[in-house]
């Protein structure tokens, strides 16, 4: 349970810090569409670092491998989505934008392991 308290955290910082490189450290140097894929990759780790958080919150309810699972699915998630932009973005190398179908897929298991968890054990 802790741990996924910590990587929300992690996430977190994260998520603001390489949002504000984007829009003050990248503005001119990359296109507008590498702009907009390093905000898609902003916006997805943050709202994946809430679905980190919520399950630290219900893990203190109830302890089920549903959720640890769906924890680890969700970091993974943001490393192979969002990391995969944050490099593709400025270097427009096609290979990273190949792995972050596998982070997309990661996200979508998280959430049904997620939601399999609350109506299991609410």
């Amino acid at each position: 349970m802790k741990i996924f308290f910590i990587l929300a955290a992690l996430n977190g910082f994260l998520s603001v810090a390489l949002g504000a490189f984007g829009a003050h450290g990248l503005e001119g140097k990359v296109s507008e569409k590498g702009l907009g894929q390093w905000e898609k990759a902003v916006d997805y780790q943050m709202f994946h670092t809430m679905a980190l958080f919520v399950t630290g919150l219900l893990m203190s309810k109830f302890e089920t491998g549903l959720l640890t699972s769906a924890g680890w699915f969700f970091l993974i998630g943001i490393i192979l989505f969002s990391g995969s932009l944050y490099i593709y973005a400025p270097t427009g190398i096609k290979t990273f934008a190949m792995i972050t179908p596998l982070g997309g897929l990661s996200f979508l298991i998280g959430w049904v392991l997620l939601g399999y968890a609350v109506i299991k054990h609410l």
